[in-house]
């Protein structure tokens, strides 16, 4: 599993926005240039997190960005399976389908479903408001 730049910066764009919040609409310039990231990419991501109701965005004047829920009702692994599609360790269990054709010979399988919920239940525990409140306790630079 290897986290693109999309899920790192989406990550990123909602602890921005939730450290934000209280100005409202937050306009992509603001967010792209604390960033320091291409508006046009930034676009790209901000628009996949509006899609799944993540976030708000208005076009215009006093249009902008701003989340649809509390940061502490967003977690870390919510946000990377929307932007990465999955956080699967290996291919055959991609999906929640574990659909390999050799799953019931696999002396491995035990391993990687283990590993896959491990990393499903670390990042679920973390929320963007424990990202807010506390971001460097964690051995991870997003």
């Amino acid at each position: 599993m290897l986290i693109s730049t999309k899920g790192r910066y989406a990550l990123r764009v909602m602890v921005d926005l939730a450290e934000h919040q209280a100005a409202g609409r937050i306009p992509l310039k603001e967010i792209a240039d604390r960033q320091g990231v291409s508006e046009k990419y930034l676009e790209n991501i901000l628009a996949t997190l509006v899609r799944a109701g993540l976030l708000s965005g208005m076009r215009g004047k006093g249009g902008g960005y701003r989340l649809t829920r509390d940061p502490d009702k967003y977690t870390a692994g919510e946000i990377l399976r929307l932007t990465e599609g999955s956080l699967a360790p290996v291919s055959c269990l991609e999906g929640g389908n574990n659909g390999c054709e050799r799953a019931g010979e696999c002396r491995t399988i035990g391993m990687w479903r283990e590993l896959d919920e491990m990393i499903s239940n670390y990042l679920d525990g973390i929320t963007v408001a424990d990202l807010v409140a506390k971001p460097m306790e964690y051995d991870f630079v997003i």
